[in-house]
């Protein structure tokens, strides 16, 4: 029986080509990450049913975990900061009822991804016996997925052009400058 080495990862997985003197930019970067690492997640569900808990597994559910323990967080607070706000504060019906749902869908990815996190954890530390992810396992990590791309569309089609009509100038510029900040960027 020959074994075929399988890549899981996905190619350009990469820092963006923009900087935080142009933060919707960099928000829109973050979406891309986001997709990529949904995308993993999927093929590393797939992977592993064929080929167990190898280090290709493993080290794809490493590299999902870091994004959505780092940046994530890092991502969903620059639009609490700025992003909300200002819309919330503009009182557009309509605007403002997304910007309440993408409120919630942060709290609720976090209760999420903690459990999402649990499984690919148990990936992480699991040995060559591994058995798969159960199936409650999938229901989460398709419930996370779901979340997540419903909210992507609310920010991408609603949300951000309505935040970069009204977010501009100095307001802009202090946006940049916090995000680096928070990041520890010099």
């Amino acid at each position: 029986m020959s074994s075929t080495k399988v890549t899981i990862g996905l190619p350009g997985h990469s820092a963006p080509g923009v900087g935080f003197e142009a933060p919707f930019e960099m928000l829109d970067a973050c979406h891309e990450r986001v997709e990529r690492m949904l995308r993993l997640l999927g093929k590393i569900r797939e992977h592993v049913q064929t080929h167990g808990a190898d280090t290709q597994a493993r080290d794809a559910a490493r590299d999902v975990m870091r994004y959505f323990d780092q940046a994530g967080p890092h991502h969903h607070e620059d639009e609490e900061r700025h992003v909300f706000p200002p819309l919330l504060a503009q009182r557009d019906p309509a605007v403002v009822a997304v910007v309440i749902r993408l409120k919630q869908d942060h709290r609720e990815m976090a209760v999420m991804w903690a459990r999402v996190r649990s499984a690919l954890a148990a990936l992480v530390g699991a040995g060559d016996d591994w058995a798969g992810f159960p199936a409650e396992d999938g229901q989460r990590f398709d419930a996370y997925d779901a979340l997540y791309r419903r909210h992507l569309l609310d920010e991408d089609n609603v949300v951000y052009p309505a935040a970069r009509s009204v977010i501009r100038g100095e307001a802009l510029q202090a946006m940049g400058a916090d995000m680096m900040a928070r990041r520890g960027v010099a």
